[in-house]
């Protein structure tokens, strides 16, 4: 899925609870979540979500349920990309649905919150399809990674 955003992003503050949304998302799934920002990307934001996500090896969960919020700061776009393991399960629907709900906060000036209710939505929906089990490793860093 790709939308806008538009020009101000994260303090140093706000990556802190960035972070911490993206474990509580997962403290429940064994899904795993990704946010990174890139500073300018040249053509299809989607392609560059997919090569960002195979860069960060997010392909390497076991169950194939990573999902990356890329976030593209000169155009002010972004993507969400997910592995094959949340394709089975989520629905187109579900995906526009993220990415309108993160649109409307950006376009507001909220991008703070407009990311950390995709992220809580996100985590919601793995929780579902992907509950975490006896074990539940952190496969991926929770840090926000960028370009």
């Amino acid at each position: 899925m790709i939308g806008k955003v538009p020009g101000k992003f994260f303090s140093p503050a706000d990556e802190r609870q960035i972070v911490a949304a993206i474990q509580e998302a997962e403290r429940h799934s064994t899904g795993e979540i990704r946010v990174h920002l890139a500073c300018d990307v040249e053509g299809d934001i989607l392609e560059e979500a997919r090569a960002v996500f195979s860069r960060l090896k997010m392909h390497q969960t076991r169950y194939r349920n990573g999902m990356l919020i890329l976030i593209e700061l000169k155009n002010h776009r972004f993507a969400l990309f997910g592995d094959e393991g949340i394709h089975r399960k989520l629905e187109q629907r579900f995906w526009d649905e993220i990415r309108d709900a993160m649109q409307y906060q950006f376009k507001r000036g909220n991008y703070l919150d407009g990311l950390l209710r995709g992220i809580e939505r996100l985590g919601e929906r793995l929780k579902i399809h992907f509950p975490s089990q006896l074990e539940n490793p952190n496969e991926l860093q929770d840090e926000i990674s960028r370009d």
